[in-house]
C-alpha cells in the first residue's frame, strides 16, 4: 500500500478542529507554542520534527469526530501522552496534528469491590496509588519516570520499571481498554473482567502499539493488596562482572522472588551521585545492585532480605547496605532514578538505549558494552532492570571529538551493540519502544514475515494511514 502525500492543514481545517474542541484548545500558527511537541526526550533533537497544530480534546467523542476529519482529508494525527517517552514515539514526523492528552486527566472510577481503577489516558501515573488512600490496594505498575509520565503513554509502550521481577509490566495490570479506533469509531475493549476470551485478544494488541493502532480514552486498570512493609539492599560489588553474576543465581537459586533488583555500573553510579550531590561511601564499588524485597509479613521480609544480603556477600559483595524505612530508601532509589539526567549534564551528545536479553545472557552483554567502549573510545555506562534482562544504555560522545566524529562513529558502535544484543537471543527495546528511532533496525532482530504481518494489522485497522504514521515500520 503506498501511502500518498498527507495533506497541509489549511485555515479551513484548522477551523473545523476549533468547532470540534474549543478555540483555546488549539494551537496553530506559532512556532513557540508548538516547539515543545517536536520532541520527546531522546537528547538528540535529530528525531525531532515540528506538528502544524497541537489540538487538546477532552471527550471519546471529540477524538473520534477529530480522526473522522483526518481520514476525510488526510491528515495524520499522532497522539501524545506526556511526552516523556524515548523513542520518538509521540513525535510528528509527518507533521499534521499532535493530539494531547492533558485535558483528558480525571479519575473516574475506584472500586474497590472489583479491585480495579477506571482512568483517563492524561492521569499522571504517581497520581493513582496517591488516590487510592486507605483502600489497602495499589497499582503495580511502576516505571521508572512515574512522577512525569501518563498512564495512557504507559499502556501505549507497555511500560516496563524497576518492580517488574515481581509485579511484571503494564500489560498485567489493564483488564479494559474504550479506544478510538484510526478511523473514528468508539470500541470497548475488555472490562472489570479478570479472565475474558471473547474472540481475540485485542486488549493485548493495543498495549505497546505506541498509538499507531486506537487512541486510549478510558483504562480499567487491577489493583492488588497493598505491601504492608518494604525493605531496600544496596549491595556494592568490586567489579561490573561479580555483581552482574550475582544476579542469575539470586534469581534462581535462592526460591526469592525480589520486587526488583537495579544494576548500575561504577560510571553511572558515580555520575548520579555527582549530579545529587550524594555522600554515599562508592569507592571500593566497581558496580552496585539495588535489591527490593517487599510483602505482608515483617518477619518474611526480614528473613528474605537477610537471605539475599548473604548471597550477594558470598558472590563477592563488598558492603551490603539495609534501607529499611521511607528517607533512606528513597536516598538509594534517588540514585538509580537520577541516572539519565545526571549524564544528560555530562553531554547533550548520545544514544539513550534499552536493551533486553536472557537474564544468563547479561553477563556476555554487559562485558561486550565493556568491549565495544575500550574499542571506540566512548563512555558506555550500563544500568538498569537487572532482574528482568533489561539494560539500559547511554553512549555518551567523547569530550575530545569534534560533532562530526562523534556522528561518523556512533552508527558504528549502534551497530556493533544491537548485532551483539540480537546474537544473545535479545531484543531492540524491552520498555521505551521502537517509534522512530529503532525502527530501521527492526530488521536485525524480527524475520521480514513478522514485519509484514504487523503491516497487515497496521493496514487494516488504519486503511487511510492517519494514525501515527511512520512509527515501529514504515508501510512500502
Amino acid at each position: 500500500m503506498s501511502m500518498p502525500a498527507y495533506t497541509p492543514l489549511t485555515d479551513a481545517l484548522v477551523a473545523e478542529l476549533r468547532r470540534i474542541v474549543g478555540d483555546a484548545y488549539v494551537v496553530f500558527g506559532d512556532e513557540d507554542r508548538l516547539e515543545p511537541y517536536s520532541h520527546d526526550e531522546i537528547p538528540d533533537r535529530h528525531y525531532a520534527h515540528m506538528p502544524e497544530a497541537v489540538v487538546r480534546p477532552q471527550t471519546a467523542e471529540q477524538i473520534a469526530a477529530i480522526m473522522r476529519l483526518a481520514n476525510r482529508e488526510h491528515f495524520p494525527v499522532t497522539p501524545r501522552g506526556a511526552g516523556s517517552g524515548l523513542s520518538g514515539g509521540a513525535v510528528p514526523i509527518h507533521g499534521g496534528v499532535v493530539l494531547l492528552c492533558d485535558r483528558m486527566n480525571r479519575i473516574l472510577e475506584i472500586d474497590p469491590a472489583n479491585m480495579v481503577v477506571v482512568v483517563e489516558p492524561g492521569v499522571v501515573t504517581a497520581e493513582i496509588n496517591e488516590r487510592l488512600g486507605d483502600t489497602g490496594l495499589f497499582y503495580a505498575g511502576y516505571p521508572m519516570s512515574l512522577e512525569t509520565c501518563s498512564i495512557g503513554g504507559n499502556v501505549a509502550e507497555n511500560a516496563g520499571g524497576g518492580k517488574a521481577v515481581k509485579y511484571g509490566v503494564t500489560s498485567r495490570y489493564v483488564l479494559g481498554l474504550e479506544i478510538v479506533t484510526p478511523t473514528g469509531e468508539i470500541i470497548e475493549l475488555g472490562g472489570k473482567l479478570l479472565k475474558d476470551v471473547t474472540g481475540y485478544s485485542m486488549i493485548q494488541l493495543m498495549l505497546g502499539s505506541e498509538g499507531t493502532l486506537g487512541i486510549f480514552t478510558k483504562i480499567v486498570l487491577k489493583l492488588i493488596p497493598r505491601p504492608k512493609t518494604s525493605v531496600d539492599l544496596l549491595c556494592l560489588f568490586g567489579s561490573i562482572d561479580e555483581a552482574i553474576a550475582a544476579v542469575p543465581m539470586i534469581m534462581v537459586r535462592s526460591g526469592i522472588t525480589p520486587t526488583a533488583i537495579e544494576f548500575m555500573d561504577c560510571a553511572s553510579m558515580q555520575a548520579s551521585c555527582r549530579y545529587l550531590n550524594e555522600s554515599l561511601d562508592y569507592g571500593r564499588a566497581g558496580a552496585m545492585l539495588l535489591i527490593t524485597v517487599d510483602g505482608a509479613d515483617e518477619g518474611q521480609v526480614e528473613r528474605e532480605y537477610e537471605a539475599l544480603g548473604e548471597q550477594c556477600m558470598a558472590a563477592g559483595a563488598v558492603e551490603v547496605y539495609v534501607a529499611d524505612n521511607h528517607t533512606t530508601s528513597e536516598r538509594v532509589w534517588n540514585i538509580r532514578r537520577n541516572i539519565a539526567e545526571a549524564f544528560s549534564v555530562i553531554s547533550p551528545h548520545q544514544a539513550n538505549e534499552d536493551l533486553v536479553v536472557p537474564i544468563a545472557a547479561i553477563p556476555a552483554l554487559v562485558k561486550g558494552m565493556g568491549e565495544l567502549s575500550a574499542k571506540y573510545g566512548i563512555a558506555i555506562p550500563s544500568y538498569g532492570h537487572a532482574g528482568d534482562g533489561n539494560i539500559h544504555t547511554r553512549l555518551v560522545k567523547n569530550p575530545d571529538w569534534s560533532l562530526q566524529q562523534w556522528n561518523e562513529t556512533l552508527p558504528k558502535v549502534l551497530d556493533e551493540l544491537y548485532r551483539l544484543t540480537a546474537s544473545l537471543g535479545g531484543r531492540i527495546s524491552g520498555e521505551h519502544g521502537i517509534g522512530h528511532k529503532r525502527k530501521k533496525h527492526m530488521p536485525l532482530f524480527v524475520s521480514a514475515e513478522y514485519i509484514d504481518m504487523l503491516r497487515a494489522v497496521k493496514r487494516a485497522l488504519d486503511p487511510n494511514g492517519v494514525l501515527n504514521p511512520g512509527k515501529i515500520f514504515d508501510l512500502p
